[in-house]
């Protein structure tokens, strides 16, 4: 998933117009024809003995624009054209693909107005709808502490808050507690919603970049213990079944965890861009 924040960085600083519904037009159009760890039983090595980089570009090469220069010289396609044959299974036809619409799921909703990233290949279809009772925790050291030393109720939805841009401050990835619930066997009943980020190896129902962010206001900041919150990586959805005028009278409890910053990380909390266009610090 950090892809989608590096992307949406990178046309950010170009100057270029993309925003997250744009990215996921594009992604979802592509159908997934390689799956690997934590993904499916191969590695990167199974990978790159199966064709590698360039024999996944030979497959999709119809979504490409292969007259671009290529960094080792040459176009793009004379690099996909001099690259070797995909192998099977560990590389898929995109007309027998491993996933179709993407490796992602982009989801928006009344907990994510600005969008929110999962890496949906990494999700068990069993949990690709799913609805539970939140639990919620101002830190990653919280959520590390619960999973330590309390029971975790099968079905829960954990929500990790106040860890986005401004309220890390600094985007931490959260891949211990995904991992730590995988090691629990909990990633096929229980899922985690953080406006903070997940890392390559992360798999299981985790849901990152919540935007806004609950240090400036958003959605999650108003959750509580006990309200029903709904994923469908399908509907590309995520909400929370809470009146709206009930959400916005808890506003006015909302409290901050104190996580003072000074020099540097403090003008970094004021002027750091949000997490669906890069988090760029611009």
């Amino acid at each position: 998933t950090n892809a989608v924040l590096h992307v949406m960085a990178l046309a950010r600083s170009l100057g270029l117009d993309l925003d997250l519904k744009t990215f996921d037009a594009y992604q979802s159009s592509v159908p997934v024809v390689a799956r690997l760890k934590p993904s499916s039983k191969y590695n990167l090595t199974d990978y790159y003995k199966a064709g590698g980089v360039r024999a996944v570009l030979s497959l999709i090469r119809g979504e490409l624009d292969t007259t671009r220069p290529h960094v080792m010289g040459g176009s793009l396609h004379d690099a996909i054209d001099s690259g070797p044959e995909p192998l099977a299974p560990v590389i898929a036809l995109p007309t027998d693909p491993s996933l179709q619409r993407g490796c992602f799921s982009i989801l928006y909703g009344n907990l994510a107005p600005g969008g929110s990233v999962v890496k949906k290949t990494g999700v068990p279809p069993s949990m690709y709808v799913h609805k539970g009772p939140a639990v919620v925790f101002d830190s990653e050291e919280d959520v590390r502490d619960f999973l330590m030393n309390r029971k975790v109720a099968p079905g829960s939805v954990l929500v990790v808050r106040y860890e986005g841009p401004k309220g890390g401050p600094g985007m931490r990835e959260l891949s211990i507690p995904a991992a730590m619930l995988v090691g629990m066997g909990l990633a096929e009943s229980v899922a985690m919603v953080t406006d903070g980020r997940f890392s390559g190896a992360t798999r299981g129902p985790c849901v990152g970049y919540v935007t806004p962010e609950a240090w400036e206001g958003g959605p999650l900041a108003l959750i509580e213990d006990g309200d029903m919150i709904e994923i469908d990586l399908e509907a590309n959805a995520i909400n929370v079944f809470v009146p709206a005028d009930e959400l916005e009278a808890r506003r006015e409890k909302v409290k901050k965890p104190e996580r003072n910053v000074g020099g540097v990380m403090s003008f970094y909390r004021q002027t750091v861009g949000s997490a669906d266009s890069g988090a760029v610090w611009l």
